[in-house]
C-alpha cells in the first residue's frame, strides 16, 4: 500500500476549529487544494484514533492509517457546508466505513467483485427473517425478490460467497462418515501431452490436405518417426539432396496455406 506522508500528529485546538469553517468555505466554495491539504493535516488525530479501535485485528496501524485517510478525504469532498454539521461528526462514519470495507475485501480467500460482495452481504441478511417468515428454507425467487435483484445474479452471489473460506490442499476430503482419506491434491490430473499435440494437429490439418501422399509420408518420417533425410532417402529410392528439396517445399505448402485460411478467418471475425 502506498503510504501517505503523515509527520507529526497534530492536535485540533479551539484556533483550529475557530478557522475549520473558513477552510470548509475556501475549499467547498472557492475549490482551494491548500485549504483541502490543512484540513486533512488538521483532521489525521481523528484517522489515528479510529484505526486504533480496529488495530488489533491483525493489520498493521500504518495500512489502517492509509484506509482511514481516504474515509477522511472522501468526507472532505463531499462535504456538504448547509448542513450544518460539524467535519468531524461527517468524517468518522466514513472512515469507519472504509476500514470496515478494507477488511470485507481483505477477508475473501478470493477476490470478488465488489457488486457480488454486497449483494452476498444482503442476502445473508435477509436469508434468516426470510426463513423464519416462510417456516423453511427460502427459495432463489424469493431471495431475489427480497434483494431486488435477478435469480442469476441471486445464484452467482451466493456462488461468490463460497470463496471466503479456502481450505489447505492437505486437508482431507473425508467428512467423517466415510472412509475418503483423499488430499484436494490426489484430484487433480496430471498434464497429459496429447491435448498440446490435438491442439496442433487441428493447426496443422488444413495445409497436410495440400500435400501429395508422397509428401505426407515424407514429412511423417521426418517429423513423427525421427528419421534422418540420408533414411528416408533409401525409403523412397532418391538421393539425400533431393528429399532436402521435398521436405522444404511440403513445409512451404503447409505454411501457405495455414496462413492463407487464418487471414480468411481474421476478415469474417
Amino acid at each position: 500500500m502506498n503510504m501517505i506522508c503523515l509527520g507529526d500528529q497534530p492536535s485540533v485546538t479551539p484556533q483550529s476549529q475557530k478557522n475549520e469553517k473558513d477552510l470548509l468555505h475556501a475549499y467547498c466554495e472557492h475549490g482551494s487544494t491548500k485549504a483541502r491539504d490543512e484540513l486533512i493535516t488538521r483532521y489525521l488525530p481523528l484517522v489515528y484514533g479510529v484505526s486504533r479501535r480496529y488495530s488489533q485485528r491483525g493489520e498493521q496501524l500504518e495500512d489502517l492509517v492509509q484506509v482511514g485517510c481516504i474515509g477522511l478525504i472522501k468526507a472532505i469532498d463531499r462535504f456538504d457546508l448547509s448542513r450544518g454539521v460539524a467535519l468531524s461528526t461527517y468524517a468518522t462514519p466514513n472512515i469507519i466505513g472504509e476500514i470496515k470495507r478494507y477488511f470485507r475485501d481483505k477477508g475473501w480467500a478470493v477476490k470478488v467483485p465488489r457488486g457480488l460482495l454486497e449483494l452476498n452481504m444482503r442476502l445473508e441478511q435477509v436469508s434468516g427473517s426470510l426463513a423464519g417468515s416462510v417456516h423453511r428454507s427460502p427459495s432463489i425467487e424469493e431471495l431475489a425478490d427480497a434483494v431486488d435483484a435477478t435469480p442469476e445474479e441471486v445464484m452467482e452471489a451466493i456462488e461468490a460467497g463460497r470463496s471466503r473460506n479456502s481450505l489447505s490442499l492437505d486437508h482431507s476430503l473425508s467428512r467423517g462418515d466415510d472412509d475418503d482419506d483423499r488430499l484436494p491434491l490426489d484430484t487433480i490430473g496430471n498434464f497429459e501431452d496429447g491435448f498440446e499435440t490435438a491442439e496442433h494437429r487441428l493447426i496443422l490439418e488444413p495445409g497436410f490436405a495440400r500435400l501429395s501422399n508422397r509428401e505426407r509420408t515424407i514429412l511423417h518420417q521426418r517429423f513423427f518417426e525421427g528419421l534422418t533425410q540420408s533414411q528416408i532417402a533409401a525409403n523412397i529410392g532418391v538421393s539425400q539432396m533431393h528429399v532436402s528439396r521435398l521436405i522444404r517445399r511440403a513445409l512451404a505448402k503447409v505454411r501457405t496455406e495455414i496462413e492463407s485460411r487464418e487471414r480468411k478467418e481474421r476478415k469474417t471475425a
